[in-house]
């Protein structure tokens, strides 16, 4: 049996931890900072969050000061008997949390997609069929009659609702839009390599939160001269390429304006679950 002094004191931890994550999400929420870490409709919940842990923190704050002895529990567990012990117990949630005060509040840049890696392809390698748009699989039917419509536009603007989704489908069929003009915003990706900088326009896919992030990009030509720094939030309007790129066939853009942009309010992208009607709702034209 632990020492009921122990108890309390270890219930006091545990509750000023319990308080410190439940006015950090508050912070996150009240400086609209949750988008830079999970993903929208989790974001929504989380915000939630700090009324509950508040209240197991007060919970666990009043049994720790005004429980009985005899009512106290360590579930028959064993609590570190050592300060050194119960540092590193404690730090292990302590840490993350100091951070997350201390550390600035920002989107995922350049660092992070050198550590993944940047995909610069967004299909299976599976190609399309010969034929205009055609599905070869029940896979690919999405992509098909989205790129029906985007074939459809004088310049295809790739929104962020169906980001990955729009080059999914340019991908799949790359020698249908080639030389088709696209308008794309992102930032700025430098790699440098024995042959020069490669020059990428990305965003970083999202699926559940800033952990399972995917870096995507669209190579630009290899010509390109641009003296902004990695990072810079651009809009590239060019023509759409097929080239080779170490070893793989990947499209990239042949820029004709590079614009400096602000970084938007959420710089992630999103996987949507029926893009063709996004598309439809983001240009009001269901009949295209």
């Amino acid at each position: 049996m632990n020492d009921p002094r122990s108890i309390r004191a270890h219930y006091l931890l545990r509750a000023a931890l319990l308080l410190g994550f439940a006015l950090y999400i508050a912070h996150l929420s009240q400086q609209d900072a949750l988008h830079y870490y999970v993903a929208p409709k989790l974001a929504r919940w989380i915000s939630l969050c700090p009324v509950p842990l508040a209240l197991m923190a007060a919970s666990l704050g009043l049994q720790a000061l005004f429980g009985k002895s005899s009512t106290l529990c360590d579930c028959e567990h064993q609590l570190p008997r050592s300060v050194l012990r119960s540092t590193a117990l404690y730090g292990l949630f302590l840490l993350p949390l100091l951070l997350g005060f201390v550390l600035p509040d920002r989107a995922l840049g350049t660092a992070a997609a050198a550590r993944k890696g940047v995909s610069l392809t967004y299909i299976s390698p599976e190609e399309g069929r010969e034929e205009r748009f055609a599905a070869s699989s029940p896979y690919q039917e999405e992509f098909a009659k989205l790129a029906e419509k985007l074939d459809k536009q004088p310049v295809i603007t790739v929104h962020p609702e169906i980001f990955s989704e729009t080059f999914g489908a340019i991908d799949l069929y790359k020698k249908q839009f080639e030389g088709k003009e696209v308008s794309v915003s992102g930032f700025l990706y430098r790699e440098q390599g024995a042959n020069g900088d490669s020059l990428a326009v990305s965003r970083f896919l999202v699926q559940c939160c800033t952990a399972d992030a995917t870096p995507f990009g669209i190579l630009l030509d290899p010509g390109t001269q641009i003296s902004l720094p990695a990072d810079t939030w651009i809009e590239v309007r060019g023509k759409l390429h097929t080239a080779e790129f170490q070893g793989k066939a990947v499209v990239q853009i042949i820029p004709e304006t590079i614009t400096p942009v602000p970084q938007p309010v959420t710089p992630y992208v999103y996987s949507n679950a029926d893009s063709v009607a996004a598309w439809d709702q983001l240009t009001d034209s269901p009949d295209e």
